[in-house]
Order: C-alpha cells, then sequence, then structure tokens
C-alpha cells in the first residue's frame, strides 16, 4: 500500500521571499512538493506565534543558510492545486516579502535540491512555478519604481 496523503480542511498560511543580492535575486529547486524540481522563491510555513518577517528570516537561514533583512511586504498568493483526480491536495496562502541580503553563503537544506542567484534577464532560463516570475518582476519594478522585461 502506497503512502496515505494529507489533504487540507483549511488553507495554509506560507511565506516567501525576493531575495536580492548585488543586482540577482535568489531562487531554490524545490526539493519537496507540491512543485518538486520546479525553480522557485525560497519560503515556506509559518509557525504558530511566529511573526510574518521572523518566519521569512527562519526559512531563508533554514533553507539557505543566510541571513536576510525584510524590507517590506510584497503581495499575497493563493495557490490551490488538485490531486489526478480533481480533488484538492494543497491549499496555501503565501505572502511575500522583499528581502535583502545581509550575510552568508548559499548552503542548502533538505527542502531544497539547489539554490542560486540570478540576473533577472535571465529568468526565463528557469523552469519555475506558477507565478514566480511574475511576483518577481512585479517586485523589482516596485523596488527600482521602473518598469523591466524579465520574461519568464
Amino acid at each position: 500500500m502506497g503512502a496515505e496523503r494529507i489533504y487540507p480542511d483549511r488553507p495554509v498560511l506560507a511565506v516567501g521571499a525576493v531575495v536580492v543580492r548585488d543586482g540577482k535575486v535568489l531562487l531554490v529547486l524545490r526539493g519537496r512538493e507540491p512543485g518538486r524540481g520546479l525553480w522557485s522563491l525560497p519560503g515556506g510555513l509559518v509557525h504558530l506565534g511566529e511573526s510574518l518577517r521572523a518566519a521569512v528570516v527562519r526559512e531563508l537561514r533554514e533553507e539557505c543558510g543566510i541571513d536576510v533583512a525584510v524590507t517590506e511586504a510584497a503581495e499575497a498568493a493563493e495557490r490551490m492545486i488538485p490531486d489526478a483526480e480533481g480533488r484538492l491536495q494543497y491549499h496555501y496562502v503565501i505572502l511575500d516579502y522583499q528581502a535583502k541580503w545581509l550575510q552568508g553563503e548559499l548552503a542548502v537544506s533538505e527542502e531544497v535540491e539547489d539554490a542560486c542567484w540570478v540576473d533577472p534577464d535571465s529568468l526565463h532560463q528557469y523552469q519555475m512555478t506558477r507565478g514566480t516570475a511574475d511576483v518577481i518582476r512585479r517586485l523589482l519594478t516596485r523596488q527600482n519604481g521602473e518598469v523591466q522585461d524579465i520574461g519568464g
């Protein structure tokens, strides 16, 4: 018998971060479902009693081994992912933040397969989770005060 799947009875709160270092954006290659094998923003679930900003800082340290300063809340995204039979298997409400790299070199955890700093002009070369390139585009545009064409 295969492993029993757990289906949500309510949405799950998570955070993500668009982290910038020397003009490059941090991407992680997801090592777990949903989205295993796709590039995405680093982040994860918020723990009970943990502030949203503290969750961002913790997740970046755990997943990538770096310290960041959270600069501002960016936007909310909702991801509902059905299984092969159409039943809702995942339902996340994700609050993405802008963050600035402070220190540390990338050292991935078991949650991610890889992590790298990517020039925004090269994002189209990465197979990303749905909406990731759009979030990055909007946040970089907001940060720089100008529109950038960074496909994806």
